[in-house]
């Protein structure tokens, strides 16, 4: 469905518009890892994500009749915003189905973007029938957050990237929600470095990925606890083979440790890094992960950087 071809072709197809992020390295959490890291800066990409890379591979990849009607999608979070600078480049219409009681200040930032918001109520039915109604009456293109290939394309060219920046390395971590960005590192991974150790991490409190893969079936999400709002969305019909044959492990992190890197991570790295973006480094930062043997250079997806100043978790 997507390999290593398609991801290169995705990787010269967002090439002018999307940026190259540094591989940033901190000899501070060197130190408290016990090992090398290789921290890539995707909280440094356009809109503050990686997720600019899929929807702009979906939204330049579309023809011209297709892109003429424009494009729509159901998200509160960096998705909606990437959709919206994508289409803003391109010159087309995005529309954004947005549930009611959405932080303003990410509604903002998809407005500021250009895209347009339709507020729904706050409930996935509401969502889909919200985009259904767009795509009927306008004739635009559903492009989802993670479940399409060519979503997972664009994430993918994040460990083309990565492997031209480091090279060999012994462990890729990597956050894990829909699991768009590990289905197309992985694939990326596994053809340019078949013996790379690939970790999925996910907070405890929203641990169905690592459930699914128990079970050998997608188990949807619960309803969602953990402050990692990013990260709160079931597996998708694509991304779950992808994971369960490709990926090694599925780690979970408390919500508290997690707060206490990205705090950590603010304070003495200097890094504007958002819960669900660093939970990857909250992960080989844990006891546990510090005694294994054997993963001398590890490389963690720093995946975001977007978060309500107003509301951070160690004020709550």
């Amino acid at each position: 469905m997507v390999g290593i071809e398609d991801i290169r072709e995705a990787a010269e197809r967002i090439a002018p518009f999307a940026h190259r992020t540094p591989v940033l390295t901190s000899e501070t959490l060197d130190r408290r890892a016990g090992r090398t890291l290789f921290l890539k800066g995707e909280h440094l990409q356009k809109v503050g994500a990686f997720k600019f890379r899929g929807a702009c591979n979906a939204v330049m990849g579309l023809d011209e009749e297709e892109a003429r009607a424009g494009v729509v999608t159901h998200s509160s979070g960096n998705h909606a915003q990437a959709l919206a600078l994508a289409a803003r480049i391109r010159g087309i219409r995005a529309t954004i189905v947005m549930p009611r009681g959405a932080p303003r200040v990410k509604r903002r930032a998809v407005e500021e973007y250009g895209g347009r918001v339709i507020e729904c109520e706050p409930s996935q039915q509401a969502r889909e029938e919200g985009a259904a109604r767009v795509m009927a009456e306008e004739g635009a293109v559903f492009i989802p957050p993670y479940d399409d290939p060519r979503i997972i394309a664009g994430q993918g060219t994040t460990f083309l990237e990565l492997d031209q920046q480091v090279g060999e390395l012994d462990a890729l971590v990597v956050p894990l929600g829909g699991g768009g960005l590990l289905s197309g590192m992985a694939l990326a991974a596994r053809a340019l470095r078949p013996e790379l150790h690939i970790i999925g991490v996910e907070p405890e409190l929203a641990d169905d990925a690592r459930e699914s893969i128990e079970r050998g079936r997608i188990v949807p999400q619960r309803p969602p606890r953990t402050i990692c709002d990013g990260l709160r969305t079931s597996l998708g019909e694509l991304t779950f083979p992808i994971i369960r044959d490709h990926v090694d492990e599925i780690l979970t992190v408390s919500d508290e440790s997690t707060t206490e890197v990205m705090r950590y991570c603010w304070e003495r790295c200097k890094m504007v890094v958002e819960s669900s973006g660093v939970i990857g480094v909250a992960a080989v930062l844990d006891d546990e992960f510090r005694r294994r043997p054997g993963l001398e250079r590890v490389a963690v997806v720093i995946t975001g950087g977007n978060l309500d100043l107003e509301h951070l978790p160690w004020q709550e």
